[in-house]
């Protein structure tokens, strides 16, 4: 989650470009961190190294003469031996932060020891900020003693010039606004980073959901066109074979198969484009609405079994219970349980064969039972379920009910769904 230009141009120009000078800063830094590195280095050996190898020391030159008194006059080269044993630990002072600050503190001890002063020792105050910033919490107590105990040498060897309390409440003053610093930086990355991860986790969540439901629109359709395509096609399929048995025979029989199987035609035509013209998204432009028909319902189940009739079944049917005030979903699911069933019987058993139909509402449940008098074996592999039944259990699932299949007493096949009619059986 990075700052945009748009995300503080309200904030003023300012402080706009300090956003975007930022973000380029950290962008090379990412690419390059030596550079950074050095760069700091650099900056602090000029604005306190330099000085102090030109000029002298902070105790000498003009200053107060209790201060020349007190701080002991270094030769250059061991002025310099110090500076860089301060400033060049900073090099690595994000990659090890506890070993620079180690390293600067002993150094520092060893000047103060001697009883020099330099400018250089800000790098210890560097070190304790990168230490709070980058290393881990549980070296922090030990650095702060540390701190606290050169804190307590510097004090006590400038006690000849400067009150021990005075300088003891400076210096403690300055370590604690490094640390402070650090912490409230290393706060503010990890609440920037705990946000970036949010946000990462919600595109994902998002996206998931996203495929989620194209994988259940696609089952959606894929079980409603077998519905449609596989039942109508099997009615077209056995008034075909009726009708080229019949045109020797009885002519007008042949005539009368080629009229259904065009009607049955249209009708599963209408029902693919009303099924496939919910699915037009809305780039297609208004070029022109699909027109659109109710979902078949327990009302329809009279018209598929006369179109079962025409290829050759004899259906039974009877209802049992107010199914007419049933709900929507629930009707649509009983016809096209239905509809699998028939289709099955008029595939596998073929014409010729009496099939009872029957739809049962009983309190808080409902029953639906197919059974024929047909072959009980049906083709297909051994212990393998077809599309459709698959399709009918996952139906009845949807209101906590279940299908079972297979061969009936005394002959035949038959099916059996029961769903559930009880609220929380819907909500499922």
């Amino acid at each position: 989650m990075t700052t945009t230009t748009d995300d503080v141009s309200g904030m003023g120009p300012l402080v706009a470009r300090m956003s975007r000078a930022g973000q380029r800063l950290r962008q090379a830094d990412r690419a390059h961190p030596w550079v950074l590195d050095t760069a700091v280095v650099v900056v602090v050996f000029l604005m306190f190294c330099l000085p102090d190898l030109l000029h002298g020391h902070a105790g000498d030159g003009d200053g107060p003469r209790r201060l020349r008194l007190v701080f002991r006059q270094l030769p250059p080269a061991g002025m310099l031996a110090l500076q860089l044993g301060l400033v060049l630990p900073l090099l690595w002072r994000r990659r090890r932060p506890m070993v620079a600050f180690g390293v600067i503190a002993a150094v520092f001890v060893l000047q103060w020891s001697l009883g020099a002063v330099l400018r250089a020792d800000v790098a210890l105050f560097i070190a304790l900020y990168s230490l709070a910033l980058h290393g881990t919490l549980r070296q922090l107590p030990w650095a702060c003693g540390i701190m606290a105990a050169g804190m307590i040498l510097v004090a006590v060897r400038a006690s000849a010039a400067v009150s021990v309390w005075d300088a003891l409440f400076f210096l403690l003053s300055t370590a604690i606004a490094a640390l402070a610093l650090g912490l409230v930086v290393r706060i503010r990355r990890a609440q920037l980073a705990g946000l970036r991860d949010r946000a990462a986790r919600l595109e994902i969540e998002r996206d998931q959901r996203s495929r989620l439901a194209a994988a259940a629109e696609r089952v959606r359709v894929a079980r409603e066109m077998h519905d449609i395509v596989g039942h109508n096609l099997s009615v077209m399929i056995t008034l075909a074979d009726a009708g080229a048995y019949a045109t020797d025979a009885a002519p007008e029989r042949g005539k009368q198969a080629l009229e259904l199987i065009g009607d049955t035609g249209r009708m599963a035509l209408g029902e693919l484009r009303r099924v496939l013209g919910v699915l037009r998204e809305a780039s297609d432009g208004p070029a022109r609405t699909p027109e659109l028909s109710p979902q078949p319902g327990i009302a329809d189940l009279e018209t598929l079994c006369d179109g079962v009739r025409t290829a050759g079944l004899e259906v039974v049917y009877r209802t049992v219970g107010d199914v007419e005030a049933l709900d929507s979903g629930v009707q649509l699911a009983v016809y096209r349980i239905v509809q699998e069933a028939l289709t099955n019987t008029l595939k596998h058993a073929g014409a010729e064969t009496r099939v009872n139909l029957s739809v049962v509402v009983e309190d808080a449940r409902l029953i639906i039972r197919v059974r024929d008098n047909g072959a009980a074996a049906r083709s297909g592999p051994q212990n393998e379920e077809g599309h459709g039944l698959v399709g009918m259990r996952e139906r009845a699932a949807l209101y906590g009910g279940h299908v079972s299949a297979g061969p009936a007493p005394g002959g035949g096949w038959a099916v059996e769904a029961t769903l559930d009619l009880a609220p929380e059986g819907g909500a499922a």
